[in-house]
């Protein structure tokens, strides 16, 4: 019988926002998104979400091409992040679901800043917390920044929602033969360097034992199957 979680994370990419090669936020992407979120909301889970910011912008990239300093470059992508948090927000008030957005940086004309006490009861209260602007710190990714909430909020589990079902052995799009995981340690993960999370986002949830299921959230319903405790994409845990 599938274990149903009482408060997850879910990680969410700024892909996740528009269409794939594009950029920005596309009216069907963010209804579709939103629609997974109250589904899941619906079962009762203590829902917080993590955003990126990729379809905004994406500040690794302007950094390595030399044009803009790193720690400027990471704070513009932070607030890409806050871009695709408002408009998650909007559309899921629009859904009738009670939700908030806190931010790591101080922008109290859009959004709360992030306080943990209080992130915390908006949970216990049934709201959807959409956590922008990753860390509030430079050269930490939003992956990094999900491991983080998760663990500060006691969450049950991180959620990883992508565009692929799970994690391989290899890229299943240029090697037939990769095979999915159901389950992989973080110990294996890491030595294999298995491309699902940045190693330091790993490592904090391999220290405390934060499982990850790192799931297709294209398919409908799926969130709130992996909300269920369904065995739905891979899951990493500590060996």
């Amino acid at each position: 019988m599938p274990q149903k979680y009482h408060r997850i994370l879910l990680k969410i990419s700024g892909e996740s926002f528009c269409k794939s090669g594009t950029f920005g936020i596309d009216p069907e992407e963010l209804a579709s998104i939103a629609g997974e979120i109250q589904d899941a909301a619906k079962t009762g889970v203590q829902l917080a979400v993590v955003v990126g910011g990729g379809n905004i912008i994406r500040g690794a990239e302007l950094a390595s091409q030399g044009h803009i300093q790193q720690a400027t470059a990471d704070h513009m992508g932070m607030l890409g992040t806050v871009i695709n948090g408002l408009a998650l927000k909007e559309k899921l008030l629009s859904l009738g679901v009670d939700c908030r957005c806190m931010s790591a940086i101080e922008i109290r004309a859009v959004a709360e800043p992030f306080i943990r006490g209080r992130a915390i009861r908006h949970l216990e209260k049934g709201r959807v917390v959409i956590l922008v602007a990753g860390t509030g710190n430079p050269f930490f990714t939003t992956d990094t920044c999900a491991s983080l909430r998760a663990t500060e909020l006691d969450c049950d589990a991180l959620l990883k929602a992508t565009k692929v079902d799970g994690i391989y052995t290899a890229d299943p799009k240029k090697d037939k033969n990769a095979k999915r995981y159901d389950f992989v340690s973080f110990t294996d993960a890491i030595n294999q360097r298995l491309k699902v999370m940045d190693m330091t986002a790993m490592t904090m949830c391999a220290e405390h034992d934060l499982p990850v299921v790192v799931f297709d959230f294209k398919k409908p319903g799926n969130i709130a199957r992996v909300v269920n405790g369904e065995s739905i994409g891979t899951r990493l845990h500590s060996a």
